[in-house]
């Protein structure tokens, strides 16, 4: 009988590459947030992937990008943390783009972590005919030596039992680090505030992702077993970007607590009261002290 193998993971590419969406589709659950918007992962968020010939700790990470604010450099600073810290890098190319200096750039960083095996995902085949699938394989092959190559689709799930199997197979020989049960190591306050962050991310314009912020003030049931009352804080940077979450008579903040709520109701298996405040701190992302209060 083959040993057992458990080790760490991690997917790195440019933002919205579908990182996020591989690491779910890896898991069999949500575990990661995703949106359009990129640099919606913020934080290295762990998913367990369990099969029987091993167990895969996949860190999902912020994409890798030349940052512009504090929060960039503190994003990049948890990419460069957690690729020091894994026994693979995943990098993640889309099919349907061409490779471009972000990938280029990415690639080059890699060199930094010699000893760390690398293997190359050409995601979303789902959007690219097999002549453009080939010939991305073909690109993604000529920029190193890679430990294995692999294409597939994490919204159909084509090819993604085979890319696990292939990286435990990568993984160091070690019993189980997590529990049978266990799918990720995010505190349930943090998985309900990227939720939120999640919904209230849907539809804004490209300037206003980076500005939101989500924290958890306070979970507590009403009677034991009974409905659970949550009040989180939405945070923005101007008072502007506050009118534009709440929407005409408060109507887009009711669409974002409706859709929030049947996300954590989904995760918790429970009755929800979801109630939402949406506050402003002032450039956030370029104040170390909000930075830390905000928890970046």
């Amino acid at each position: 009988m083959s040993e057992h193998r458990a080790g760490f993971v991690t997917f790195v590419g440019r933002p919205n590459v579908g990182k996020s969406t591989l690491t779910n589709a890896l898991v069999g659950e949500k575990v990661a947030i995703t949106s359009s918007k990129p640099q919606t992962t913020r934080r290295a968020i762990r998913g367990i992937v369990h099969r029987e010939s091993g167990q895969l700790i996949v860190v999902d990470t912020p994409g890798m990008h030349r940052p512009r604010t504090l929060l960039g450099e503190r994003l990049n600073a948890v990419v460069q943390d957690t690729l020091g810290d894994v026994d693979v890098i995943g990098f993640c190319v889309p099919a349907n783009e061409p490779i471009g200096p972000g990938d280029r750039f990415i690639n080059e960083q890699l060199e930094s972590f010699p000893r760390t095996r690398k293997v190359a995902i050409v995601t979303k085949t789902d959007a690219a005919g097999s002549t453009r699938v080939a010939e991305q394989l073909l690109a993604v092959s000529e920029l190193r030596e890679w430990d294995l190559v692999i294409p597939l689709s994490a919204v159909t799930g084509e090819q993604v039992d085979l890319l696990a199997e292939q990286l435990i197979g990568l993984m160091p020989e070690s019993p189980a680090l997590y529990e049978h049960d266990a799918v990720t190591d995010e505190s349930e306050d943090d998985r309900v505030a990227e939720l939120i962050r999640e919904a209230a991310l849907e539809g804004v314009s490209d300037e206003l992702p980076h500005s939101l912020a989500v924290t958890v003030d306070e979970m507590s049931e009403r009677s034991p077993g009974g409905v659970l009352d949550i009040f989180a804080n939405v945070w923005v940077e101007r008072d502007s970007q506050k009118g534009i979450i709440i929407g005409h008579k408060g109507s887009r903040l009711t669409e974002v607590g409706t859709r929030a709520r049947l996300e954590i109701e989904q995760l918790l298996g429970r009755r929800v009261f979801l109630k939402l405040h949406v506050k402003v701190a002032k450039e956030w992302q370029r104040d170390p002290k909000q930075l830390g209060r905000l928890g970046f």
